[in-house]
């Protein structure tokens, strides 16, 4: 594989229990922009602001902290 392709290799959806994501994330949604979604669940969006800074996915369990 070359580096390239390396580079621009999508995160594996759900892959992680616990994400840590910035107000540069928001709107948040799982799975994230930039994994891969061929063997992820249906995109949905999460109320982190209003969840007090932590949310969690309903389909998969993920766990996503506000870090600012």
């Amino acid at each position: 594989m070359s580096a390239s392709a390396a580079a621009v290799a999508p995160i594996p959806a759900n892959a992680e229990n616990r994400y840590e994501v910035t107000r540069a994330d928001l709107p948040l949604s799982c799975p994230m922009p930039g994994m891969g979604l061929w063997n992820s669940h249906p995109k949905v969006y999460l109320p982190i602001v209003d969840d007090g800074g932590e949310s969690v996915c309903p389909y998969c369990g993920a766990r996503y902290v506000l870090s600012d």
